[in-house]
């Protein structure tokens, strides 16, 4: 298990994921999903969490999240951050509706960029 002293950073592991082209924010709302400007909604039959890493705010618990890696059926990439713990801002019925529903299909080569 990972100790906060040998957990990549968010910030670090965003950057990676950028620069492998998971870009886009993911938004969720009651409809479906959008995936960055684009107006295209997806439902999460249509999108994978190819990878999950989780961060711990010893220091702060705001710093509590989790980052999902989400591919679509249709090749765009990209990701959705969630406060997790007390601060989570996502306790909508959208939200919990939603995340457990989308397939998890892992990705073994997005493990090496962080924790």
């Amino acid at each position: 298990m990972s100790t906060s002293a040998s957990m990549t950073p968010l910030s670090v592991v965003m950057n990676k994921l950028r620069e492998r082209g998971y870009s886009e924010e993911l938004k969720i709302t009651k409809k479906g999903a959008t995936l960055g400007p684009s107006d295209k909604l997806y439902q999460p039959n249509e999108l994978s969490i190819v990878r999950t890493y989780r961060f711990e705010g010893e220091s702060d618990p705001a710093d509590m999240s989790v980052l999902y890696v989400i591919e679509t059926k249709d090749g765009q990439k990209g990701i959705f951050l969630n406060a997790y713990g007390t601060y989570s801002d996502q306790d909508t019925e959208a939200y919990d509706d939603f995340i457990p529903q989308v397939p998890i299909d892992e990705k073994a080569e997005l493990a090496e960029l962080g924790h």
